[in-house]
């Protein structure tokens, strides 16, 4: 599974335009963390950006476009953190990655900009990051690849159906624990690495 290429009009070509468009996402950014999606446009996007109104819809359709292209950097800054926590250190099993990949998304959710808001984008569409899957799948295909590549584990359905069900239950228990405490509630987050770790431990076992 794919996430889809880009939500842009067209890629800018020159790195004045790129550096554009990036000021253009931390603005969308910026605006989801004062007033949410409801409170996200165009003209707001442009007028923090401090770019012409032209600009933003010369690369983007429109304000779903911004919150989409946000979304994908988000999964790919989560890709990349989680990348480097694999290469870095040492895990006997891969269901062990569990407590480490949640303290990311905590992290990222804490330190930046219009996470807590949008995160991997269903605050704006279920399935913002692919037309044909729901973004905790998208999630979920992200992190079934890395696991695969690291620790060289069979890539059967079994275990594509075991991190979608872990993905999805994280989502639920983390959004519990962010609805108690902005940082999230120290003892659900616990509780959140436990849940997950059992069930996938679990599910090694068995296999």
């Amino acid at each position: 599974m794919e996430t889809r290429a880009t939500p842009l009009r067209r890629r800018p070509a020159q790195r004045r335009s790129a550096e554009r468009v990036q000021r253009m996402l931390d603005a969308c950014a910026e605006i989801l963390d004062e007033d949410g999606y409801d409170g996200l446009s165009t003209t707001r996007i442009a007028q923090r950006a401090e770019v012409a109104i032209g600009s933003v819809y010369q690369f983007f359709p429109d304000k779903r476009a911004v919150a989409q292209a946000l979304a994908l950097r988000n999964l790919e800054l989560f890709g990349d953190r989680v990348s480097g926590l694999l290469a870095e250190q040492t895990f006997e099993h891969w269901s062990d990655t569990v407590g480490a990949i949640i303290d990311i998304f905590v992290e990222l959710h804490r330190s930046v900009p219009g996470f807590r808001v949008l995160r991997f984008g269903d605050v704006a569409d279920v399935n913002l990051l692919d037309d044909s899957a729901d973004n905790n799948a998208v999630v979920a295909d992200r992190l079934r690849q890395l696991i695969v590549h690291v620790f060289g584990v069979a890539d059967t359905p079994e275990m594509a159906r075991a991190v979608a069900i872990a993905v999805e239950a994280a989502d639920a228990v983390l959004k519990m624990a962010f609805r108690r405490d902005p940082d999230g509630e120290p003892a659900v987050l616990s509780e959140a690495k436990r849940l997950i770790h059992g069930y996938l431990a679990g599910h090694i076992e068995r296999a």
